[in-house]
């Protein structure tokens, strides 16, 4: 009979209690001595795409062992750690970012430039998946598949079809799935949403969010793919089209098939924090309605310009996603949100994990108050981990992570349409429109569809 390490680990562990010989024979950091954590309480780690985002996520082998804050990007306070994790398997379809994060890792990490070689490794507990957004889908899904725990990068999916069916993988296979818009961990955003919850502006009507313009992007020749990128697997289930330099790393976002602009982009985060502070996680807008110019110039084809109006039944109020928008008066960023009450509004700003804000009226009640009852999370990494230890849902749980997602899928495919569209939430469909609903999915590419 085949058995895990972990497994033959955890009953030598409890073989140790029942005589001192084996600590003869059996290193300290076998059994958890001198301040070493026993293997059995590491979290092994898998990585799944680690460019800009992902090498954020690497724990390295020199730290395992130490108390190691948690990087204020992933949405911490800085006063809690991380459980002890290694990262020991990695992938990439770019040798070049592969062979960096192993260096930057050390020890001896496994690696690969297929993710599902990786998933098959029994020994992985969690990924941690940062690859670009067409992939977020089938890397959670099949994860969830291989009986891992995931963390994936917003925006959670490309699609209302991939959303769903990521909703149903992590509840069929009992995986802890978070979603990395880190705003909610932020203490900003539970200082907002304590003060709101606890009636301080009374019923919110209206939640206007604010953001820069997409880029248009110059006209790039296509090229050949550098030698170091497997481009096929890159391109996976999107739309097959041919190499460019500002259509790939960091720049993918721009295009409607890869990425989708800042609405997919930012608009997860910042729409994060509205859907939860309006405790709207399982339900979605009646109507959705996007005004503005398709890209005339440049190789980009999202919206550069954009307002999308949603709104919501049961209760009614309304979300209104505008870039550029009319920022804050009270804060100053460049991108984030006013709730507007019957007695006043609040700003909260950014909602990613580069300094979350909210006015001083929320920080001063919530040092006295928390009976706005929400859930007040250590940090986005810290609440995933502590999760996968308890099997609670953490705050940006899968289905949260869909419904938000949705509203920025939704927006796109207004805009895409330009026409307004009458939303059922509860059977996730256009009413009356069938050129819409053909946009909820998509076809997928090769062997690489749900």
């Amino acid at each position: 009979m085949k058995t895990s390490r972990r497994r033959f680990l955890k009953h030598t562990g409890a073989a140790a209690a029942g005589g001192a010989l084996l600590f003869d024979i059996v290193p300290a950091r076998a059994l958890g001595l001198q301040g070493q954590p026993a293997p059995s309480d590491v979290l092994n780690l898998g990585h799944i795409g680690i460019g800009g985002r992902g090498r954020g996520f690497l724990r390295p082998e020199a730290d395992l062992g130490k108390q190691v804050p948690a990087p204020p990007n992933l949405g911490g306070e800085g006063t809690r750690f991380l459980r002890p994790a290694r990262s020991m398997a990695l992938c990439d379809v770019d040798a070049q970012r592969l062979d960096m994060a192993a260096t930057r890792v050390g020890g001896k990490p496994k690696l690969y430039r297929d993710f599902r070689r990786l998933l098959e490794d029994p020994d992985v507990d969690a990924v941690y998946i940062a690859s670009p957004d067409h992939w977020h889908a089938l890397h959670t899904i099949l994860a969830c598949q291989a009986g891992k725990d995931v963390y994936v990068e917003k925006p959670a999916c490309n699609t209302i079809q991939e959303g769903r069916a990521m909703v149903a993988a992590a509840e069929r296979y009992g995986r802890v799935v978070q979603v990395g818009s880190q705003g909610r961990s932020q203490p900003a955003a539970w200082q907002a949403a304590n003060y709101i919850r606890a009636g301080r502006l009374g019923r919110v009507r209206k939640v206007a969010c604010w953001h820069y313009a997409s880029p248009a992007g110059d006209w790039t020749p296509d090229a050949d793919p550098p030698p170091a990128l497997d481009y096929d697997l890159w391109v996976g289930p999107a739309r097959w089209v041919p190499y460019n330099p500002r259509r790939t790393h960091g720049s993918f976002r721009w295009m409607i098939d890869f990425g989708g602009g800042q609405i997919r982009d930012r608009g997860a985060h910042v729409m994060s924090i509205a859907n939860w502070i309006m405790d709207a996680d399982h339900t979605g807008p009646v109507s959705v309605e996007a005004k503005g110019e398709p890209p005339h110039d440049g190789m980009y084809d999202s919206g550069v310009t954009m307002e999308v109006t949603y709104e919501f039944r049961n209760p009614e109020w309304t979300l209104i996603w505008a870039q550029p928008g009319t920022p804050s008066t009270e804060l100053d960023a460049r991108y984030g949100a006013v709730y507007w009450g019957e007695t006043g509004n609040l700003t909260v700003t950014l909602g990613d994990g580069q300094g979350t804000a909210t006015d001083l009226k929320a920080k001063d009640f919530a040092a006295h108050c928390d009976c706005g009852k929400a859930f007040k999370s250590p940090g986005h990494a810290e609440n995933f981990e502590d999760c996968i230890r308890t099997r609670e849902k953490p705050i940006m749980h899968m289905e949260a992570a869909h419904r938000v997602a949705s509203l920025c899928v939704l927006g796109n495919i207004s805009f895409q349409l330009q026409r307004k569209l009458e939303w059922d939430p509860v059977a996730e469909r256009c009413k009356n429109d069938d050129e819409a609903n053909r946009l909820l999915s998509r076809p997928g590419r090769g062997p690489w569809h749900l």
